[in-house]
């Protein structure tokens, strides 16, 4: 191929390339304005310029906190640390055999078992905490148990999505070590794979129990039990300084959690 028709690709290349930039660049602008139309339809821009004066007032009934709440919040804040702990233990038991059906080089059948396990896998990951909470209560009441299945049932999907990937990767070396010694199914399990996910199962529950703190702290918001329970009724009755020493509390509890999670993550996985 000589030099001017490789200058000509070359050319065409470019033209192609700018042609697709363009065109993406066109289709969003049409996206954007058209989801713009879709906006102010429902908007009433009267609210929205009245907005930074609603604010300021709704802030200054919000200051001081009500301090004297706090003990009030003890039981609740328990109740949630319970919630996402309990949660986060059940998810990882559900999580981790979903995990092994789940990737490619633990299934027992790509065809069959893997496609269930990644459905599995998706559906708890496409609802959120919150709607499994709601789901839960109107099935078993109102209660810390709705809110410790929602958690637990939010998290399956989180987990084993992040175990079976770990597996996956994994260097197969080892297991074909193992296998050659004539060792059982479970064996290879307990001896070539899990060694060798092991520092990533811990830091990915770690992690997990890190977010369910903070999505436990609204679940009493659908009657799930815990700290929103406190902050649904406080805002049900306009009581704004209880609202801000709540939201003080669950900003310090997920201030803490983080704190902590980075601190055992670093102890167990160094």
């Amino acid at each position: 191929m000589d030099q001017l028709t490789q200058h000509t690709l070359w050319q065409s290349n470019i033209r192609r390339k700018n042609w697709l930039v363009w065109g993406t660049c066109f289709v969003l602008a049409l996206l954007t304005v058209y989801c713009w139309s879709i906006m102010n339809e429902d908007t009433i821009w009267e609210f929205v310029y009245d907005a930074p004066e609603q604010g300021a007032d709704l802030v200054s009934r919000m200051f001081p906190p009500d301090w004297f709440y706090i003990n009030k919040l003890y039981k609740a804040l328990w109740d949630t640390i319970n919630i996402a702990t309990l949660g986060t233990l059940l998810g990882l038991i559900i999580a981790l055999p979903v995990a092994f059906l789940a990737a490619r080089n633990t299934t027992p059948s790509v065809l069959f078992v893997r496609p269930i396990a990644l459905f599995i896998i998706a559906a708890s990951r496409s609802i959120n905490s919150l709607i499994w909470a709601l789901l839960l209560v109107m099935i078993l009441g109102p209660g810390i148990l709705a809110g410790v299945l929602a958690i637990g049932l939010r998290s399956v999907g989180f987990i084993a999505k992040l175990f079976y990937e770990s597996i996956e990767e994994i260097n197969a070396t080892s297991v074909e070590a193992i296998e050659s010694t004539g060792a059982s199914r479970f064996q290879v399990i307990n001896y070539a794979i899990i060694p060798q996910v092991l520092p990533a199962f811990l830091g990915v529950i770690i992690f997990r129990w890190d977010i369910n703190i903070r999505e436990s702290t609204i679940l009493g918001l659908v009657g799930a039990g815990g700290i929103g329970l406190f902050l649904s009724s406080s805002l049900n009755v306009l009581a704004w300084p209880q609202v801000t020493l709540i939201i003080v509390v669950i900003l310090a509890t997920v201030i803490v959690s983080e704190f902590l999670s980075a601190k055992v993550r670093a102890l167990l996985i160094g």
